[in-house]
């Protein structure tokens, strides 16, 4: 099972590998038709905003103590799963 400080830093490296992929996603909507870039925009403006919200629950499970991070791990990983697929999904429409 892995310790805590090793599944913080896992989830804030997908974060950044996500963050990477974000970024190529923005960079297609400048290039592409005006239909695609309107909802290629409104995508990337919802992952932004979710991306926002896991950044701010691994900050809070980081420093939570050892008895609220349990329960704080399980919210956080509901938001997480949510993410992935928010992110996957997008990157699968505009392959």
């Amino acid at each position: 099972m892995e310790d805590r400080k090793e599944y913080q830093g896992n989830m804030e490296k997908q974060l950044q590998e996500w963050g990477a992929k974000i970024d190529d996603l923005q960079a297609r909507a400048e290039k592409a038709s005006r239909d695609a870039k309107d909802d290629l925009n409104q995508r990337i403006d919802a992952l932004k905003s979710k991306r926002d919200d896991v950044q701010k629950r691994l900050s809070d499970l980081k420093s939570a103590s050892d008895d609220a991070w349990s329960s704080l791990k399980s919210g956080f990983q509901n938001a997480w799963n949510e993410f992935s697929s928010s992110v996957e999904e997008a990157k699968s429409k505009f392959d």
